[in-house]
């Protein structure tokens, strides 16, 4: 039955059209492998097999009269815990919030999800408020990599990324501040999107600003494509959101990178330690695409000033500003790694605050300059291979970010980047390669991605522990 588990978005679909399979039976199917696994990998905080049940019957009525109602009419898919969900409490990893209150908006992601005929199968996990790189809170616990279940799956969207790796759900929702999305992308081999900032609309208005994005998170680059065709529909309550662009993202997915000029950055310009095996296998990823028609050139990037220091003070301001949405007592049960961070935000200046998104600012035009010369870049999405679970940090690593200093960088310049499997260590842990972008370049970052995906297979190693 795991044949069933991984099949993508696109192939359900097609299943259904065909009368082969029908909504119902997968949703069955997928909350017995949650009853199953979940135990093992602590994925999912809030799992509602009524609902779940329900949405699959209306759409396999709709399949029945030859009526899909967009996109993913049946298509089994989690939302993260940071993401408004009518019916649902989205509890953020807190016990700071009461469960017990009225739950009626979608956030604009779950709207036009609901819209076109999802199915949601529950909340993942999430550290609280997504403060963490690694997934685990006192309110949901530890979760774990299914590669390797003494190891973590990164964070902070590691339960959306622990369940597709489980085949659990072929979409997910995640959400991307400071690489929420790439980082347990690259260690659960997933794929995930950070997109262009503002091209997901988002409600309510974020409290960190311009940092943070939603994104989809998928086993295939194609179904992350089909799932961003939905999300990035317009809503009117984000009147920060781009102007709506309504290409397909499917659409010349397959064309390849013939003649693309890209970059390759071993290090990004950080002073950082690269994993011997990570780095070797990141740069034959990375030149693989010569053999796919692409021109790739190893780039050495220098920064004006240490690229750390420019984004932890924008960071602690945005935990310092979130917490205001909080009473006093609420704030006294919060985890006390954030209270530190937003502890950090408050001691900060005015003047502090905007030499950093001054610095921000010399950042994006030295970056555009680089996307003036090549149409994309790659680096290394993490440094290292997963590290044990119920570790806020890896061994040897004295701080919370020094090993986290590829992804970063593109939430402050609001550039589409995505994490693409590209291997696995000797043993047997995932390795992702960061694609990135200039601005808008969404489209043109999935098509690189597939085009290295047709070439080297995510899914043809399925050797997961559970």
């Amino acid at each position: 039955m795991d044949d069933l588990a991984y099949l993508s978005s696109i192939e359900l679909i097609q299943h259904y059209r065909n009368r082969s399979l029908s909504p119902v039976e997968v949703a069955r199917f997928l909350l017995d492998r949650i009853a199953r696994y979940n135990p093992k990998i602590n994925a999912f905080r809030l799992i509602d097999a009524a609902t779940t049940l329900a949405m699959a019957e209306a759409s396999e009525q709709r399949w029945a009269k030859g009526e899909p109602c967009g996109l993913l009419d049946g298509v089994p898919i989690s939302i993260k815990d940071l993401v408004a969900t009518k019916g649902w409490s989205t509890l953020r990893g807190s016990q700071a919030i009461d469960p017990n209150q009225e739950w009626s908006v979608d956030a604009p992601v779950t709207a036009r999800l609901r819209e076109h005929g999802a199915v949601f199968i529950g909340k993942t996990n999430t550290p609280e408020s997504g403060h963490k790189v690694v997934t685990q809170s006192s309110l949901t616990g530890i979760t774990r990599n299914p590669w390797d279940l003494e190891k973590t799956p990164g964070g902070s969207s590691g339960g959306a990324a622990a369940a597709l790796a489980s085949g659990i759900g072929s979409l997910a929702v995640g959400t991307d501040g400071a690489g929420s999305i790439r980082i347990p992308a690259a260690f659960c081999n997933v794929f995930g999107l950070k997109p262009t900032w503002g091209r997901v609309p988002v409600y309510p208005v974020s409290t960190f600003g311009r940092m943070s994005t939603i994104g989809p998170m998928a086993r295939t680059v194609r179904d992350a494509a089909l799932m961003y065709n939905a999300i990035t529909q317009p809503d009117d309550r984000d009147c920060f959101a781009l102007p709506y662009d309504d290409r397909n993202y499917l659409d010349g997915i397959v064309d390849g990178v013939r003649d693309l000029r890209i970059a390759f950055s071993p290090d990004l310009g950080q002073p950082c330690r690269v994993d011997l095996e990570v780095s070797e296998i990141v740069a034959k990823a990375a030149q693989s695409f010569e053999l796919l028609g692409a021109r790739v050139e190893i780039v050495n990037l220098n920064w004006p000033f240490d690229l750390m220091k420019m984004f932890l003070p924008i960071w602690y301001a945005s935990y310092a500003n979130f917490l205001r949405l909080y009473t006093p007592e609420q704030i006294q049960l919060m985890d006390a790694g954030l209270l530190a961070i937003a502890i950090e935000g408050h001691s900060l200046s005015l003047l502090d605050y905007f030499a950093a998104m001054n610095q921000k600012g010399i950042i994006c035009t030295q970056l555009q300059e680089l996307f003036d010369r090549y149409d994309l870049l790659i680096t290394p999405t993490m440094p290292i291979p997963a590290f044990d679970a119920g570790q806020l940090r890896p061994k040897d690593y004295a701080d919370d970010w020094s090993w986290v200093p590829f992804t970063y960088l593109f939430n402050l310049t609001e550039q589409p980047a995505a994490s693409v499997p590209c291997g696995f260590t000797t043993a047997g842990l995932p390795i992702g390669m960061q694609i990135a972008g200039p601005l808008y370049s969404d489209a043109l970052v999935l098509r690189a991605s597939r085009s290295f995906e047709q070439a080297h297979p995510f899914y043809e190693q399925r050797n997961i522990q559970i």
